[in-house]
């Protein structure tokens, strides 16, 4: 067994102290995550460890500790005894991913701090929390199982190091409810200021989580438990195998004046719950094969987020309407939405789904000015592509929830999947050849075939002009318009307009919103327009000849309820 200690006296510091102890082996090496599961960015958590140091422990002779890499470290003298390494973590990261502590609040997730120890990742541990007076009045919220809650310490257990790491803690003050969905226990545990009406929250997740254990026919969990920091405007989730954590703006919380269909703050904080909640599925328990055991020293590449990130896109909104949580008029507007962004999003003709899959280390996680222009989202355009799959899946007998069902019965059998699976399954399912579909949309960049197959289901996409004035996107300062984004070819960037420049005149009038859209929105042949501008601390003037650039929104309009239903409608049994 590997024993970890963490003790948290010095909170106030956002200081970690951590011991760890385990029977050396030979050449004994001892290392840190670089990432966690679930987040593809090189993360270096590394960076935060502090004073490291080891020694034996039936003699207290120091052991000689030697950094191989950002995130290795080599036990030069140790032999097969019993060693204690300690040292120390900075954990002031307010995200689902780190660590973080202060007076009020012990967040950890165990990847940014306990070390593995080289050739037993597989052993059992045992984690001791060292918990400061003040913190007694709080409860524990982990999906870790707990065999020792006696205050100040409590004794935790996983059956392994990648187990541990999948598994956060908190240690605050909480609002805590508990519900069932088809006889599994789930429970919430929300920290922060916030005002939730906790019943109406169990209602409409217990709804939401039955609806999906349904669709696959069982959970690959036992319990499930929702943990929720609740801030000003925060956002975000990290899906674990029974358990997320999230991160929500408070008012995105149900209170209750909270209306019977839910408002557009509420749904976006259900659609994070359902989107984390079926990742217990598609990504903890179907998964890329080489997600098994990921490597966690470097960039672990797949072309498979669109799959693991796009189809839970595609469902955690589609299962909040199968949930009767939301109307379908709700939900063709999340439709509607996500066709938007997608049209408005001219990198996708340049990048396909699968290579922004792949490139999702370098890109994704650190949008620039150009993505845009250069790229498109696995998230997106996969959710997308996974709704063009579903109906084209229906034209020949089948459906998403029957490939879902059978990844899930292959998963059971140790089989994951990588490049052909899908291409596969779905030639399974329906009898036909569907490499196709894969070659055009996934690996390629052709225009997805949204009018044709909606229309099959009664509804109508119609394109909506939307023009860019002069092809900018812009920001009000008091500096003047601050540009944060330039369409390529637009006459914007002909004309040498840059992202960061600041427009402060145009046609020789002080530069504004308004001025900009009626100068610059006319998609017809105009007058030049004279603009002045600083980059840096340098003035520019620039000539744009041209109006603006025209790209596309969507309207979906529903011709055909029936028809509608037989799409959107739980298809599990059909």
């Amino acid at each position: 067994m590997i024993y970890y200690t963490l003790s948290f006296a010095q909170y106030y510091q956002h200081l970690i102290q951590v011991k760890v102890r385990f029977k050396a082996q030979t050449q004994q090496k001892i290392w840190l995550p670089t990432w966690i599961p679930g987040s593809y960015l090189i993360r270096e958590f590394a960076r935060h460890i502090e004073s490291v140091k080891a020694l034996e422990v039936s003699t207290g002779n120091a052991i000689q500790l030697q950094k191989l890499s950002k995130n290795q470290w080599q036990l030069h003298n140790a032999q097969a005894n019993e060693i204690e390494v300690s040292y120390q973590v900075y954990a002031y990261d307010l995200s689902v991913r780190g660590a973080y502590i202060d007076d009020e609040r012990l967040y950890i997730n165990p990847a940014a701090v306990c070390v593995a120890i080289t050739g037993q990742e597989d052993s059992t541990v045992q984690v001791q929390l060292e918990i400061p007076e003040r913190f007694s009045r709080f409860e524990l919220a982990t999906s870790l199982t707990v065999v020792d809650g006696h205050k100040p310490t409590y004794t935790l257990t996983a059956s392994n190091y990648h187990a541990l790491i999948d598994q956060p803690f908190e240690l605050a003050e909480q609002a805590c409810m508990s519900f069932e969905a088809e006889n599994i226990k789930h429970r919430v545990a929300i920290s922060g200021r916030h005002d939730t009406d906790l019943k109406r929250l169990a209602t409409d997740l217990g709804k939401i989580c039955s609806s999906q254990i349904r669709m696959f026919g069982e959970a690959p969990f036992k319990d499930y438990l929702f943990m929720v920091m609740a801030t000003a405007n925060s956002y975000g989730g990290l899906e674990h195998q029974s358990s997320t954590s999230l991160i929500t703006p408070r008012d995105d919380l149900p209170k209750s004046s909270e209306p019977a269909k839910p408002s557009v703050n509420y749904q976006r904080f259900l659609g994070l719950c359902s989107h984390e909640y079926f990742h217990a599925w598609l990504v903890k328990f179907i998964r890329p094969h080489n997600y098994v055991k990921p490597n966690l020293h470097q960039e672990d590449y797949t072309t498979l987020l669109w799959v693991f990130e796009g189809i839970t896109s595609y469902y955690d909104d589609l299962m909040l309407y199968r949930s009767g949580v939301i109307d379908h008029d709700a939900y063709i507007d999340l439709v509607k939405d996500q066709i938007s962004r997608y049209l408005g999003n001219p990198g996708r003709q340049i990048q396909s789904v699968a290579e922004s899959s792949f490139d999702a280390w370098i890109k994704y996680y650190r949008p620039d000015e150009n993505s845009n222009n250069a790229g498109t989202s696995y998230y997106n355009k996969g959710a997308l592509v996974a709704l063009c799959l579903d109906l084209t899946l229906r034209q020949h007998g089948s459906n998403l929830d029957q490939l879902m069902q059978a990844l899930y019965q292959r998963a059971k059998n140790g089989q994951h999947v990588d490049e052909h699976t899908l291409p596969q399954l779905c030639q399974q399912l329906t009898g036909n050849d569907m490499a196709e579909f894969f070659h055009h949309y996934v690996n390629g960049t052709t225009e997805l075939p949204l009018q044709q197959l909606l229309a099959e289901y009664g509804v109508s996409v119609q394109m909506e002009n939307k023009v860019w004035p002069l092809g900018l996107k812009v920001q009000d300062t008091p500096q003047g318009l601050l540009v944060q984004q330039v369409l390529r070819d637009s006459a914007g960037a002909q004309a040498g307009i840059s992202a960061q420049d600041t427009l402060i005149a145009l046609n020789g009038l002080k530069a504004t919103n308004n001025l900009l859209q009626q100068v610059g929105s006319h998609t017809d042949p105009m007058p030049a327009v004279v603009c002045h501008a600083f980059r840096r601390d340098e003035l520019k003037t620039f000539e744009i000849q041209g109006g603006g650039f025209m790209t596309s929104a969507a309207k979906l309009l529903i011709e055909d309820k029936n028809r509608l239903r037989q799409w959107i409608d739980n298809a599990t049994k059909s």
